[in-house]
């Protein structure tokens, strides 16, 4: 995902492998969070807008147009690449969204939503890797602009069945909802404690649960010693949105924040790469914090069900650098 790095800044996506209702207005009948063409046309804006931001490293050129998780990762790595780039990305390639399939959920009231399910044109070794981009928008009010809140790369295959109505339409994974193993609110508080403590055991093991805990575990350097701090993200912008599938699971976007501090020992020094310096704050002279933003898509088994055990399997991370201080 290369040419990904270069518009998301220092995000890098891994492992490939419903939010309650806000009424304005009055507005309380359930109705379809968009119609198709709405849908089309709030695509094309933000891959326009996109485009024009990794070409000249702008990021008040897609500043309306991004928001939440993939808003702050978007934003933080332009400004980063601006700095180190100010005539723009000499390598700009434009992203391609095609092929794209609507999953648009009814609901009542504001925010409204829907998911668009794209082919694109990154896909990894050379096109031998098929992946779809999954790209959330989301709408505020009557008169906001649609804008893209989560992006997840996937396998086709882990795409599931949504759980539809007679009339095409999906049903929002319900907060509170005790048919599934995790709520949906309730996603960001279970991982970042999963990620600290191993506890609670509800997530199926992979690169981005039991494989990251290890890395942290075994990660040494003469010399120098690491912490880590994780923290729930999940409300305003940020909060979790998910849609029902056929098996009675769910399909759910969820947020973090990540922070790793690096400490040297007396006459050493934490190594500040471009993006990093690009985004620095203080002085590094015997520590460097590292603050990330992540997004996480994950399928959420109904409880005591599904293939993994009843646990829930993260399918796809998208983490980016969005600060660091030096000290």
């Amino acid at each position: 995902m290369g040419r990904l790095a270069t518009g998301f800044a220092t995000a890098t996506v891994l492992s490939v492998g419903a939010s309650g209702c806000v009424t304005v207005h009055g507005e309380l009948e359930v109705l379809p969070g968009a119609t198709k063409s709405e849908a089309a046309q709030a695509l094309k804006d933000f891959t326009d807008a996109y485009n024009k931001a990794d070409k000249a490293y702008d990021p008040a050129l897609d500043a309306d147009r991004v928001t939440g998780s993939l808003g702050a990762i978007n934003q933080a790595g332009l400004k980063a690449r601006q700095k180190n780039n100010p005539d723009g990305n000499a390598n700009h390639s434009p992203l391609e969204l095609t092929d794209a399939a609507y999953t648009i959920p009814k609901k009542a009231g504001w925010p409204r939503w829907f998911l668009a399910d794209t082919d694109s044109n990154r896909d990894q070794d050379n096109g031998k890797l098929d992946t779809r981009w999954l790209v959330v928008f989301v709408k505020t009010g009557p008169d906001a602009l649609w804008k893209a809140s989560y992006l997840a790369v996937v396998a086709p295959s882990q795409v599931p069945e949504f759980r539809l109505d007679a009339d095409g339409f999906a049903s929002p994974a319900q907060s509170g909802d005790g048919e599934l193993a995790v709520a949906p609110e309730d996603l960001s508080t279970t991982y970042t404690d999963y990620l600290k403590d191993g506890e609670p055991d509800v997530f199926a093991p992979g690169s981005t649960t039991s494989g990251w805990r290890e890395t942290r575990r075994t990660t040494r350097r003469a010399g120098f010693s690491y912490q880590y701090v994780d923290r729930a993200l999940d409300s305003g912008t940020y909060a979790p949105l998910g849609l029902a599938t056929e098996d009675g699971g769910a399909l759910v976007f969820f947020s973090s924040k990540h922070f790793e501090r690096q400490t040297a020992a007396k006459g050493l020094r934490p190594e500040v790469n471009a993006d990093v310096e690009a985004l620095l704050t203080g002085e590094v002279r015997s520590s460097l914090t590292k603050e990330r933003v992540s997004s996480q898509l994950v399928y959420v088994p109904r409880r005591g069900g599904g293939d993994s055990g009843g646990k829930v399997r993260v399918l796809n991370r998208l983490p980016g650098l969005t600060s660091a201080q030096g000290s």
